[in-house]
């Protein structure tokens, strides 16, 4: 029968516990999450700086369809740029320091967009070992030769460099890994892009609103300038609450996407009002440093807490704080566990980590509060010292 491996490989999914679908949820993004009709407490949103569900925001939306309408009518190149699009670039521009910018609908679909652009078969890609899964799959159906570097080492990627014979290199790190919560080394990858005449692009989905002065990002927080980037990309779906995403550089290489990349040519831009609201979103993630400042003081108290009952997290110190299971039949376990006594954990498995690293992946976000914290670090430790 044709395409009988369907039914094959989501069996084997199920009996290797690696078996995933959609949970219903109802109602706005915030501290509780419904499912089912129950409440949980919610340690699985991005929502890092609690904007999803703000009422300034949600007027913002309502505004922006006032003024715009609820579609944009088209691709970027056709009707579908509208005065909103400019706006928020403009916007954008100022806030992180950045040359250019072109919007893309999600952050997916952006590092899709360049690797396929940029890097034909005489091109290399290097890219850390521990990368998004849109860039790895991005860099495996690519053209060019894909190398990985071990994750977070600077040494072996310029051992790597040394050898590269290619006119045009990339080199692709996250700046917050979504995994694991650690930071990059920008500084030293900038370093080794320079000495190797290589380009730097770093995927700050996970740090732009939450890192850096002003919520610049994760290069910021390295020292570094953005601009100095020849691609930075982040998403507004994260920290930013809303949704799409963008890759800033060179009116040069912004020029290039507008004219040659099919993903962003081909693609019904956002909706105007949607930009709208991205735009009053990045004004209060600029100048609201106490939604930073709240999120910092309770991962400080969720590791601290953590400490005191002997559980073991991962290296991290941003909102992404990563409890490894191992076993990813044990990690589902514990998160139901979790869920049974009220908190909405998620448990991640291979393929999306690497195998026997299965874990809960525990997000923390301004829209908690410090009786929270207490409350999941209590059903940890009862959970975990059960096992």
């Amino acid at each position: 029968m044709a395409f009988d491996f369907i039914e094959q490989q989501l069996q084997q999914r199920k009996i290797d516990g690696l078996y995933r679908q959609s949970q219903i949820t109802q109602g706005q993004q915030g501290r509780y999450i419904k499912v089912a009709a129950d409440h949980y407490l919610n340690f699985s949103s991005n929502d890092y700086l609690g904007l999803a569900a703000d009422p300034t925001l949600i007027k913002a939306w309502q505004k922006g369809a006032e003024l715009y309408g609820v579609g944009s009518g088209g691709s970027y190149l056709v009707t579908g740029y509208n005065q909103a699009h400019a706006d928020l670039t403009e916007q954008l521009k100022s806030w992180l320091g950045l040359e250019a910018i072109a919007l893309f609908s999600s952050g997916y679909s952006a590092n899709q967009a360049i690797i396929k652009l940029l890097l034909d078969k005489n091109a290399l890609l290097l890219q850390d070992k521990l990368n998004h899964a849109s860039l790895m799959e991005a860099g495996s159906l690519a053209q060019c030769k894909m190398q990985r570097f071990k994750h977070n080492d600077s040494a072996h990627l310029q051992s790597l460099l040394e050898k590269q014979q290619n006119p045009n290199s990339l080199i692709i790190s996250e700046g917050v890994f979504s995994m694991d919560g650690d930071q990059a080394p920008v500084k030293e990858l900038l370093i080794q892009s320079k000495q190797h005449n290589s380009w730097l692009m770093i995927d700050d989905a996970h740090g732009l609103g939450v890192l850096g002065k002003d919520g610049q990002g994760s290069v910021v927080e390295s020292g570094i300038a953005n601009s100095e980037l020849q691609i930075y990309m982040a998403t507004f779906g994260k920290a930013l609450g809303v949704g799409g995403a963008f890759v800033a550089g060179s009116q040069a290489l912004i020029d290039y996407i507008n004219n040659f990349s099919k993903p962003y040519t081909y693609t019904t831009g956002l909706p105007p009002a949607m930009a709208y609201t991205i735009g009053c979103a990045a004004q209060m993630a600029e100048i609201e440093q106490w939604r930073r400042d709240k999120m910092f003081e309770l991962v400080s108290y969720f590791k601290t807490l953590a400490v005191q009952h002997d559980i073991q997290l991962g290296e991290s110190n941003t909102a992404i704080q990563p409890l490894i299971i191992g076993d990813s039949q044990k990690a589902l376990m514990v998160a139901e566990q979790l869920k049974a006594l009220g908190f909405w954990v998620t448990a991640i498995r291979p393929p999306t980590v690497p195998v026997n690293t299965a874990r809960l992946r525990i997000t923390l976000t301004t829209s908690h509060e410090l009786q929270d914290i207490k409350q999941l670090i209590a059903a940890i430790s009862t959970i975990l010292s059960e096992h």
